[in-house]
C-alpha cells in the first residue's frame, strides 16, 4: 500500500509531506485548492508523462517521492528482485523534472528508465479519472475493462502475443510466395551482388586498418622528418644531446655517491634513464627503417578504399555494413535455392502459430462469457442503488466472424443498458444520460477493480454527477472496496467523505503575491467542519453543522458494522 508522498514544487504547491493508511481516504477542499494536483503528482512519480510547465514558477525542479509497503504483494518484489532493485519490503519511488523539462526517475536510490517506473507503477496503483465516463462508450475500453474484472489481463497479453508472432510468419511466408513469382531475375541478381562481395573479400578489420595505413602514407614524409629530429636530439646530434648530457649526469653522481650513499637512488634513476634512451634510440631507428614511401602502395590502399566505397554506394549503406550485406544476401539466396524446402518450413510454422493463437483466443472467449454473465449481474444490482431502479446492463460479448481475426481475440464486446423496466438493452453509448453514464461508470469502474489485485485504488472526482442517496450508496461501495485494499477518493460530496476512515483537507493559502497548496489530516472536529462547508456553503449554521455531525456519527456507524462482519 502507499504509505507517504511528498512533493514539492509542483504547480501550485511548494512543499507537501502526507502519510497514509489503510482502509478509504478521501481528499476534499474547495474547487480550485488542488485536490486534483495530487492525483497528477501520484501519476507522475509513477511514470507518467510530465514537461517543464509543471515544475513551480520560479523553482529548478519539481519532485515527487513515494513510499510503498510491499509485504502483500509478492509480484512487485520479484519484478525489483529480476531488475536487482529490491529493499526487504518497502520501496520508495522517486521522480524529478527538472525546469528545461529532463527527467530523472530511481527506485530504492537507483537510477531507472522512466518505463521502469511506469511498468512497476502499474503493480502498485491504479487511477481512475474523473473523465473516465466520456471514454466508457468505447468498445476497447468496455473490453479491457471486462478483461479487468474476469482476470483475464495476461490471457489477453499472451494472446495479443500469439496473434503478432503468426502475423510476423505469414508476412514471411507471403513475402517469400512473392519473391517466387520472379525467382529467376532475383537468382541472377542475387548471384551477381554476391560475386561482386565475394571478389571484393572483405577482411573483418580490413577498413579500419586501411584508413590508418591511408592516414600513415599520406603523413611519411612529416614522419620520417619528425623520428630524425627526435634522434639527432636524443643521440646522433652534437655533444649537447640528451644521451651526451645524461651520460655527464651520470658520471658525476656516481663520483659523488661515493661521499654521500644518500645519492644512491638518483644515481639508479639515471643509470635506467641511460638504459631507456637507448632503447628509445633503438626503436626509432627501427621505426625509420622500416616507414614505407612507397607511392605505389598509397595508390593501391587510396583504389581499395575507393572499391570499397563505390560497393557501399551501390547497396545505399556505409562501408562498415558491407559484411552484414553480404550475409544477408547468402541468407536470401539460401532460401531462395531452397524455396520449396523453406516454404514448406514457413507454412507449418504459420500453422502452428494460428493454431496457438485460435487456441488462446478461445479460452480468452471462453473467460469473457464467463465474466460477462457475473459481471452484469453485479452492475445491474448496483443500477437499483444508483437511481436507476429496474434497469438492467448486460456486458455483450459477440464472436467475430471466424476469417476477421483480431490482436484482442475473437469476439468483440459491448455494454448494453435498459434503464428503465420492459425495454431492451441498448448500446450504452447511445441510450445512457449524462448522469446515467457517470453513474455506470463509478458502478462499472468499482465493480471492475474487484478482479484487479492492485492494493491501491484512487478515485479522482468519479462520483461527479450524482448526489443524494444515490451519493451514499457510492460512498458504501466505496468503503465496502476499502475493507480489502487501500482506497483514496477525491470527492465533492459530503454523504462520500463522511465515510472515509481517513479524510484529508486540502487548502489553497495565499498571501497575495504567491499561492501555495497545503494538506491536513482531520480529526473529528475538523471532519464536522469541513462536512459542514460541503453542505452549506460559505454561511455555515447550526444545523447544517448537526447534520454534518450526524452523517459522520452514521459513518462510524458503517464502520463498526463492517469490521465486526
Amino acid at each position: 500500500m502507499l504509505t507517504s508522498l511528498q512533493v514539492r514544487n509542483f504547480a501550485i504547491i511548494d512543499q507537501v509531506e502526507v502519510e497514509f493508511s489503510p482502509g478509504m481516504t478521501v481528499l476534499t477542499g474547495e474547487t480550485g485548492a488542488g485536490k486534483s494536483i495530487l492525483v497528477d503528482a501520484l501519476g507522475l512519480v509513477l511514470g507518467e508523462r510530465g514537461g517543464s510547465g509543471l515544475v513551480r514558477s520560479g523553482t529548478k525542479r519539481a519532485e515527487f517521492t513515494a513510499e510503498f509497503d510491499l509485504q502483500n504483494l509478492p509480484g512487485a518484489r520479484h519484478w525489483l528482485e529480476e531488475q536487482m532493485l529490491d529493499l526487504d519490503d518497502e520501496c520508495n519511488l522517486r521522480r524529478v523534472i527538472n525546469a528545461d523539462g529532463r527527467s530523472r526517475a530511481f527506485i530504492n536510490g537507483n537510477s531507472v528508465p522512466q518505463q521502469s517506473l511506469k511498468t512497476l507503477g502499474e503493480m502498485l496503483l491504479d487511477i481512475h479519472g474523473q473523465h473516465f465516463h466520456q471514454s466508457l462508450g468505447h468498445k476497447s475500453v468496455q473490453r479491457d475493462l471486462l478483461d479487468y474484472f474476469g482476470g483475464l489481463v495476461d490471457l489477453g497479453v499472451a494472446t495479443a502475443t500469439a496473434f503478432s508472432d503468426w502475423q510476423d510468419l505469414a508476412e514471411q511466408l507471403s513475402d517469400l510466395k512473392s519473391a517466387n513469382a520472379d525467382r529467376v531475375s532475383r537468382l541472377e541478381l542475387l548471384r551477381f551482388q554476391l560475386n561482386e562481395l565475394d571478389a571484393l573479400d572483405l577482411g573483418a578489420d580490413e577498413i579500419i586498418e586501411l584508413s590508418q595505413e591511408r592516414l600513415k602514407l599520406q603523413n611519411s614524409g612529416r614522419l620520417a622528418e619528425g623520428v630524425h629530429r627526435a634522434l639527432q636530439q636524443i643521440y646522433d646530434g652534437d655533444p649537447t644531446n640528451a644521451q651526451s648530457l645524461l651520460a655527464d649526469a651520470t658520471h658525476a653522481i656516481d663520483s659523488l655517491s661515493g661521499v654521500d650513499e644518500s645519492l644512491r637512488p638518483a644515481l639508479n634513476l639515471l643509470q635506467d634513464a641511460n638504459i631507456q634512451i637507448s632503447e628509445t634510440v633503438d626503436l626509432l631507428r627501427r621505426y625509420a627503417d622500416d616507414l614505407d614511401m612507397d607511392p605505389a602502395r598509397q595508390n593501391w590502399v587510396e583504389e581499395r578504399l575507393d572499391a570499397i566505397a563505390t560497393i557501399a554506394r551501390k547497396h545505399h549503406i556505409e562501408p562498415e555494413e558491407i559484411d552484414q550485406l553480404h550475409q544477408r544476401l547468402k541468407v536470401q539466396l539460401n532460401d531462395l535455392e531452397h524455396a520449396e524446402e523453406r516454404g514448406a518450413e514457413l507454412e507449418e510454422s504459420t500453422r502452428q502459430a494460428e493454431s496457438i493463437y485460435r487456441k488462446s483466443a478461445r479460452s480468452l472467449s471462453t473467460g469473457r462469457n464467463k465474466a460477462a454473465a457475473a459481471f452484469s449481474t453485479a452492475v445491474t444490482n448496483a443500477m437499483s442503488n444508483l437511481g436507476m431502479p429496474g434497469g438492467v446492463f448486460v456486458a455483450r460479448v459477440s464472436s467475430r466472424d471466424i476469417n476477421d481475426p483480431r490482436p484482442w481475440g475473437l469476439d468483440d464486446v459491448e455494454y448494453q443498458i435498459s434503464a428503465n423496466p420492459g425495454q431492451e438493452p441498448q448500446p450504452l453509448s447511445r441510450v445512457a444520460s449524462g448522469g446515467e453514464l457517470s453513474r455506470m461508470s463509478l458502478a462499472i469502474q468499482v465493480i471492475a477493480s474487484d478482479g484487479s489485485a492492485i492494493p491501491t485504488m484512487v478515485f479522482d472526482e468519479v462520483d461527479s454527477g450524482v448526489g443524494g442517496g444515490v451519493a451514499e450508496m457510492v460512498g458504501l461501495r466505496l468503503r465496502e472496496l476499502g475493507q480489502t485494499r487501500q482506497v483514496f477518493c477525491v470527492t465533492h460530496l459530503p454523504q462520500v467523505a463522511s465515510l472515509a476512515s481517513n479524510h484529508f483537507r486540502i487548502m489553497k493559502i495565499t498571501d497575495g503575491k504567491s499561492t501555495k497548496t497545503g494538506i491536513t489530516q482531520l480529526g473529528e472536529d475538523e471532519r464536522v467542519e469541513e462536512l459542514a462547508r460541503m453542505l452549506g456553503g460559505v454561511e455555515i449554521t447550526k444545523r447544517t453543522r448537526e447534520h454534518a455531525a450526524e452523517m459522520l456519527r452514521s459513518g462510524m456507524r458503517v464502520d463498526k458494522k463492517t469490521k465486526r462482519a
